[in-house]
């Protein structure tokens, strides 16, 4: 699925990285542990959060992560959107709970993790 689909499904709005709305995303993984995050071994992941800091876009770096959606009404900051766009992660907000989130992604055919 591309990641314009998921903006769409969700009805969210993408902060960064509107130039890779064109990318692929076959898993998604949805929590607000980092290190839960840190033991994910998938490629091709698209995280849910409503952890919504710094801490969610290093995790996100040191774990190959490039596609983060913000749930629950959360906002990146200024500088969590510099910090992606540097590392080229894209970051999007969506209004809808996690449960909802996820619920919408996985019946439009993306995977979980385990």
């Amino acid at each position: 699925m591309k990641i314009k689909e998921v903006v769409e499904l969700l009805n969210a709005r993408v902060v960064s990285g509107q130039n890779l709305l064109e990318s692929e995303v076959e898993y998604c993984f949805a929590s607000d542990l980092m290190s839960d995050v840190l033991t994910l071994e998938s490629d091709n992941l698209l995280l849910l959060t409503g952890l919504a800091n710094l801490q969610t876009i290093r995790t996100s770096e040191m774990s190959d992560i490039n596609k983060i959606i913000f749930v629950r009404r959360k906002k990146a900051t200024d500088e969590m959107i510099r910090l992606a766009a540097e590392n080229e992660i894209i970051l999007i907000e969506c209004d809808y709970s996690m449960f909802r989130s996820a619920g919408i992604l996985y019946n439009a055919g993306l995977k979980p993790v385990y």
